[in-house]
């Protein structure tokens, strides 16, 4: 009546195992680290780099305790801060001998100090929030005055290709604050040029102005039009943050909007804040220009003499570059960009698609330009690089457009990632700023685990003390609970934060719960009459419906917090919900088998350790079971 198949006990006893495994790494902390990563695209960290790295820091007599590469770049375990920090001066002086001219971010860092063996098996802490692990806070103010005037720029030169397209004749275009004024001389060719632009450029709200050979067409944006502008400004930074936090090698950083033109960032375990603030502070634009193939130019431009209109850089492989100053194109008429493969050569390369206005430029001067190479620049802090300059082998249109040519896999990746968000949509500034030491978060991190181990053990005394036997064994049951919560989150990768503990110690109380319905209700099945073993028979599988009930309208709760919720509530959610999915697993399951192996197999059960029963209409109280 009572026994479980063999394969129940193995699939308990594997859920355990696993769930310590997975919950271990949580206990071995994190040791100081420095990281070193590429500043710029075309400047790579590969196995050279790390060569390089461990040379210095041995000339230096800097011991470490682990050196390796992965994709955020070369990290160096260290043994404490101030080895850590020599380390980062060493590091810095090496590889940016510059401090004007960056090549690479030298970063402080914490990482995971888990044994080999548990990474091995892809066992990793979870990731501690801000306010658990320390780190930085920065609240980000999104000009969108400047995002709308980028727009409007760009609308001017549309209209004047859009103009020429339809033979429209005009007398100038130009923009005056927030408004593009288009000149007339003729009230037919005034009309004209309003029924184009009604029919080509929908978000512009026209007015006429002007008499006598003075005729204008004031546009401004429609305010719907104005509105998704700043949306899409305010996605975009996010977008950029994100893949410039990456150089950081932040884990789990939290990048989301607040109002309608703020970002707040939290990277936490970053104690470099400085290294922090200068890349979030990066600007950073997409320029296409035409190569200067001019015999002679290039040699001169070598030996100091730059041409008039060009300026010298350096592409991707050190050879040296002749480029024109006009700019065909910027990164705003680029919607998408995805590695790939090249459909001739089958070599890596990236497909790029530009907007409507892009397509028409990129058309022409694709068509006017056929064998002459054409660069794509990254501009940054005033300074130029070639992230790569293809030749032109034929007139591209229907805006998409492939490079290739002396290109990895990897780099294409990198070209990708770069062109889709290399640049803010927004300028933006800082307007708040704040750090939490790595002190404080432990502090946190010990009120939470002493908050919930007393808790633990003030259940754990209650039950033992109430329910003998069977309260030790729904005490198992939740510390069963609490291993697979915490493996669950190490699995997922989740991040903890304060919110996130406090639904852990809320979870251990809604869990109990579950085992004190069992418990009466066996209870109840001796008060009856009922035989011990069909006591708990009959307890266990009469109140699993009531536990799944008022699980699930609890559930419901939680996932309503976690769809509509936001930052601590999501994580407390997150938590929530995934403690009610352990606790009626430990409470129905683990317990179960628990008591099976402890009753199960004896045939002549005369009483259970589950306390006093009180039966109806005697005074004294019978032995338990009895």
């Amino acid at each position: 009546m009572n026994r479980y198949p063999l394969w129940k006990y193995i699939t308990v006893a594997v859920a355990l195992v696993i769930g310590f495994i997975y919950t271990l790494p949580n206990f071995f902390g994190e040791s100081p680290a420095v990281q070193v990563s590429s500043v710029k695209a075309t400047i790579k960290v590969d196995p050279r780099t790390l060569e390089r790295a461990e040379t210095t820091l041995k000339g230096a007599g800097v011991t470490h305790d682990g050196i390796f590469l992965d994709s955020n770049g070369v990290k160096v375990r260290l043994k404490d801060t101030d080895t850590q920090l020599k380390a980062k001066d060493v590091l810095e002086k090496q590889f940016n001998p510059d401090p004007q001219d960056p090549q690479y971010v030298v970063a402080l860092n914490l990482l995971s100090a888990s044994p080999t063996w548990l990474t091995g098996l892809h066992a990793l802490p979870m990731y501690l929030g801000l306010d658990l692990r320390g780190g930085v806070h920065f609240l980000l103010q999104v000009d969108m005055k400047g995002a709308t005037t980028k727009r409007l720029d760009a609308t001017a030169a549309d209209l004047r290709s859009l103009f020429r397209d339809k033979n429209v004749r005009h007398a100038g275009i130009s923009r005056d604050g927030d408004r593009i004024t288009i000149r007339f001389r003729e009230t037919d060719v005034r009309d004209k040029g309003r029924n184009t632009l009604a029919d080509n450029q929908p978000d512009l709200q026209l007015v006429e102005q002007g008499e006598g050979s003075d005729l204008r067409l004031v546009a401004t944006l429609k305010p719907e039009a104005m509105k998704r502008i700043q949306d899409f400004a305010l996605k975009q930074n996010i977008t950029t943050l994100h893949n410039r936090i990456n150089e950081l090698g932040v884990a789990e950083p939290v990048i989301q909007q607040q109002g309608a033109d703020r970002i707040v960032v939290q990277l936490p375990g970053v104690q470099d804040t400085a290294k922090a603030k200068d890349i979030l502070g990066r600007t950073a634009t997409l320029e296409i220009r035409m190569v200067d193939d001019t015999p002679g130019g290039l040699e001169a431009a070598q030996s100091g003499q730059v041409p008039f209109g060009t300026e010298l850089y350096v592409e991707r492989g050190g050879a040296p570059l002749l480029v024109k100053k006009q700019v065909v194109l910027t990164g705003d008429r680029l919607t998408d960009a995805q590695p790939g493969f090249d459909n001739q050569t089958q070599e890596p390369a990236v497909h790029l698609t530009l907007d409507s206005a892009g397509s028409r430029i990129f058309k022409d001067i694709t068509r006017e330009n056929v064998g002459k190479r054409m660069a794509i620049l990254l501009i940054e802090k005033g300074k130029g690089e070639v992230v790569t300059a293809p030749v032109i082998r034929t007139e591209i249109g229907g805006g998409r457009v492939q490079i290739s040519g002396r290109m990895t896999t990897t780099e294409a990746n990198d070209t990708a990632l770069l062109l889709r968000a290399g640049s803010l949509a927004a300028p933006m500034e800082i307007i708040e700023e704040r750090t939490i030491g790595p002190s404080l978060g432990a502090e946190n991190i010990k009120k939470g685990f002493d908050s919930t181990l007393w808790g633990f053990a003030a259940i754990a005394a209650f039950m033992i003390a109430y329910y003998l036997l069977f309260g030790f064994i729904s005490v198992i049951a939740l510390g069963s609970n609490l291993l697979f919560l915490v493996a669950l989150l190490s699995m997922l990768q989740a991040t903890l934060t304060l919110p996130g503990i406090a639904a852990i110690a809320l979870a251990l109380g809604m869990a109990i719960d579950a085992n004190v319905l069992i418990n009466e209700r066996i209870r109840e099945e001796l008060r009856n009459g009922a035989t011990p073993q069909a006591a708990i028979a009959a307890g266990y599988e009469r109140a699993f419906d009531t536990i799944v009930d008022s699980n699930v309208t609890t559930l419901i709760v939680g996932l309503m917090l976690l769809i509509f919720g936001s930052g601590p509530v999501r994580g407390f959610a997150v938590v929530h919900c995934l403690g009610i999915l352990t606790s009626i697993f430990s409470a129905v399951v683990v317990s179960r088998s628990l008591v099976n192996l402890i009753y199960g197999r004896r045939k002549k059960l005369a009483s259970l350790a589950i306390g006093q029963v009180w039966k109806p209409g005697n005074t004294a109280t019978a032995p338990a079971g009895k």
